[in-house]
């Protein structure tokens, strides 16, 4: 007679299915938090808090605060303007939906006409104004909101669009670990080349817009 063996311990169970577990993937798209991000060659410009593809063609236009803090950054295109920021959030989520129904009422108090759209990140916000075409979109990450705005010509705004989704399929958000109140806009540090330009043009045009 064989003996039968023994059955395996509550160790020996927990060892095997920690050896079986499959290691986290990343996302299969951004936008991604800096824990998550692929190594996937993708050339970002690092701005501190969120380090953004560059479409081809695209220029940089940044806005400064005359006491010195960095406002925005934009991406410039020849088919509309690209403005992707990033802001503190809790760790339930949920802060697009308040920010996007402000943002729709603000919008219509300003004589914009406002709808929203079902996108890839979830609903949108589209705004026919006098002077543009304005599209935002937002996602909740981690302990962090992104929001992208593209605005340009109506004539253009879906292929403006189609830009704004591609620079945020690509973005990483480094929100940090330092406790920071809800909706408080994530730090914009410039590369030193860039801070060094903004200096001299300053100079030359102290108006906020580089």
């Amino acid at each position: 007679m064989f003996r039968k063996g023994r059955g395996k311990s509550k160790r020996d169970a927990a060892v095997t299915e920690d050896q079986e577990a499959p290691e986290p993937q990343a996302p299969a798209r951004g936008p991604y938090d800096e824990s998550e991000a692929p190594d996937s060659g993708v050339e970002r410009l690092d701005l501190g808090s969120v380090r953004v593809p560059v479409p081809e063609g695209g220029q940089l236009q940044v806005e400064v605060d005359p006491a010195g803090p960095v406002r925005a950054v934009h991406l410039v295109t020849p088919v509309g303007r690209l403005t992707v920021s990033a802001f503190a959030a809790p760790r339930s989520g949920g802060l697009w939906e308040e920010v996007r129904n402000e943002l729709a009422e603000q919008l219509r108090k300003d004589g914009a006409r406002v709808h929203a759209e079902q996108g890839d990140w979830g609903v949108e916000l589209v705004a026919d104004s006098p002077k543009a075409a304005l599209r935002f979109v937002g996602v909740d990450g981690p302990r962090w909101l992104l929001r992208g705005v593209a605005a340009g010509p109506g004539e253009s705004a879906k292929e403006c669009a189609r830009l704004l989704y591609g620079v945020l399929d690509d973005t990483v958000v480094v929100r940090g670990s330092e406790p920071m109140p809800v909706r408080t806009p994530l730090p914009i540090e410039l590369p030193e080349a860039i801070q060094r330009h903004i200096q001299q043009a300053q100079q030359e045009t102290p108006n906020g817009q580089v």
